[in-house]
């Protein structure tokens, strides 16, 4: 007879609300629901030893405050803009106006911006535990979640709660639960994966007086030998440093291990080939050097899970207005993906009219599930509408619905399903978020003139 290895298992205090990953999703879930509850009754689990996810391991910038165009309208607020605020007042972040793409961007230091997660979690007296992996969840017959396996330096631990967000980006807890999800690839190709890396020593006023994003453009197209002939690179909140997305590894099926770590391997090799055809083709990058490369290989899409209604393109491109929104986006879809050829290929949709459209409640709340909701990435929606509203600024709007939801229900008794949708978009409103698109156009030079007064 097979011996099977029962591992011992370490009960820890149980919490009302328990947060799967400390990503900008999860992050806000956890400040939202954190706030309204009493001290110590939201935990907060995260994989790495930092809070803020892409945010800071991979990325420094937030995309989807702001809609994309010549008349750019603010649809993002409450908990993200006082993230974005207090890097402001720390002089750690700078707008960086964009009429194409996702719009206008938030750059800032990920380090400092680690540090303000920290900040902001303890003011809320969220419990976080860091370096910490999901391996198991236990269920009622009928899928409602009651508690979770943690493996840890300590051992393995067990967490109990009536309530649970899934924020871990590739729909971890809602795939150890048996919830239902559709794996990018399975349709459409799956997006293609990042390996984001940062230069010290560049000579942006030297790049600048030589042509800049322009040139460097079309010096990546005459060039041989790169991995892939787009991309960008950009001037950091420190002097002289510049980040980018130009890596691109494609057909990775980042749930698979094996695929994932040669992922991670290639996204590596990829970076330095970069560097020196930056360093040999692209003036005031000649003494220049990678000083950081992303903490993980940046992955846009793996399980999307399924709602109580999944977001479409269509919902984005027609402009979908639901009477259960709680949050806005007018972010493109941007499809990073290969093309039939093996070409590489971003494919750009716009949302018309420069407008945003309505994200519902229950793209949150997992189908036919009663004690669970899931924000982030792996949010309901199909991949196009994905591709859409997986900027950080949504994301984080997720999360901030999401965790003043679970409060709400703790104190009402109830589960997601049943919550009184007019009740929890007004108390949306009071915390700042955004419901209806404004019809001021925003200011992008100034943080603060864009969003008022600071909070």
């Amino acid at each position: 007879m097979k011996q099977v290895w029962s591992p011992d298992v370490t009960e820890i205090a149980d919490a009302d609300v328990v947060v799967v990953g400390a990503g900008s999703a999860g992050c806000c879930a956890a400040l939202a629901a954190a706030r309204r509850l009493p001290p110590g009754r939201v935990l907060l689990i995260e994989r790495y030893g930092f809070l803020g996810g892409t945010s800071t391991a991979v990325l420094d910038t937030f995309y989807g405050f702001f809609t994309p165009g010549s008349e750019p309208r603010k649809v993002v607020g409450g908990i993200p803009d006082e993230v974005v605020s207090r890097l402001d007042r720390a002089g750690e972040m700078i707008l960086r106006p964009n009429s194409y793409g996702a719009g206008t961007g938030v750059t800032y230091n990920p380090e400092r911006l680690k540090r303000i997660w920290d900040e902001m979690m303890a003011e809320a007296s969220v419990r976080v535990l860091h370096h910490v992996l999901l391996v198991d969840v236990q269920t009622t017959v009928d899928g409602r979640i009651q508690s979770a396996i943690l493996a840890s330096k300590s051992g393995f631990l067990q967490i109990q709660a009536p309530y649970w967000i899934d924020a871990s980006g590739d729909a971890d807890l809602c795939q150890l639960a048996g919830y239902p999800y559709e794996k990018a690839g399975d349709i459409e190709p799956a997006q293609t994966l990042t390996t984001t890396f940062r230069m010290a020593n560049v000579d942006l006023h030297r790049y600048e007086r030589e042509g800049g994003k322009s040139m460097m453009h079309d010096r990546m197209k005459a060039a041989k030998g790169l991995p892939r002939t787009k991309g960008s690179a950009h001037a950091m909140v420190v002097e002289g440093c510049i980040a980018t997305v130009a890596v691109r590894v494609a057909e990775v099926d980042a749930t698979d291990v094996v695929a994932l770590s040669s992922a991670e391997s290639e996204g590596r090799r990829q970076a330095f080939v970069y560097e020196e055809f930056f360093r040999a083709e692209i003036p005031g990058y000649e003494c220049a050097r990678i000083v950081g490369l992303a903490v993980g290989i940046g992955v846009r899409e793996t399980r999307r899970v399924h709602g109580e209604y999944r977001l479409t393109r269509k919902d984005c491109l027609e402009v979908a207005r639901f009477d259960d929104r709680v949050l806005l986006c007018g972010a493109p879809i941007e499809d990073h993906r290969m093309g039939s050829s093996g070409q590489e290929e971003t494919l750009w949709a716009y949302v018309p009219g420069g407008n945003a459209y309505d994200v519902p409640y229950r793209s949150l709340v997992p189908i036919n599930q009663t004690n669970t909701w899931v924000v982030g990435r792996c949010f309901s929606a199909t991949h196009d509408a994905h591709a859409s509203c997986r900027s950080m600024g949504q994301t984080m709007s997720m999360g901030q619905a999401a965790g003043l939801a679970a409060a709400i229900c703790l104190e009402q008794d109830i589960w997601p399903k049943d919550i009184s949708v007019p009740f929890l978009q007004e108390s949306l409103r009071q915390i700042g978020a955004v419901l209806e698109t404004p019809n001021e156009i925003a200011d992008i030079q100034h943080w603060t003139a864009s969003k008022g007064a600071l909070p």
